[in-house]
């Protein structure tokens, strides 16, 4: 950070000019970590690559999501995301 820095000054200081870019090693992501190794995981992960590439829309733009995934309502949907969050209370300091 550069207070009140022109933008010579920023790109100067930057990460990426600074003494320490000539020790980084990148590492790239080669497995998604979210997922795991069954077939249903494997074909969710098929099914969103689908989705990206846009292979799996219809006439109308649309996508048809497996009933599996369907949630009712809202309430459904967060108790499907994080099941138990009503049952926790907050906590006084």
């Amino acid at each position: 950070m550069v207070p009140k820095g022109t933008h010579q000054q920023v790109v100067a200081a930057s990460f990426c000019r600074g003494n320490l870019w000539k020790h980084i090693k990148f590492l790239h992501l080669r497995q998604n970590m979210c997922l795991g190794h069954s077939e249903a995981d494997n074909q969710h992960a098929q099914w969103l690559l689908e989705i990206g590439a846009g292979s799996t829309m219809d006439y109308n733009k649309m996508i048809q999501v497996p009933q599996s995934m369907v949630c009712a309502n809202l309430n459904a949907l967060i108790n499907r995301i994080y099941p138990g969050i009503g049952n926790s209370r907050a906590q006084d300091d």
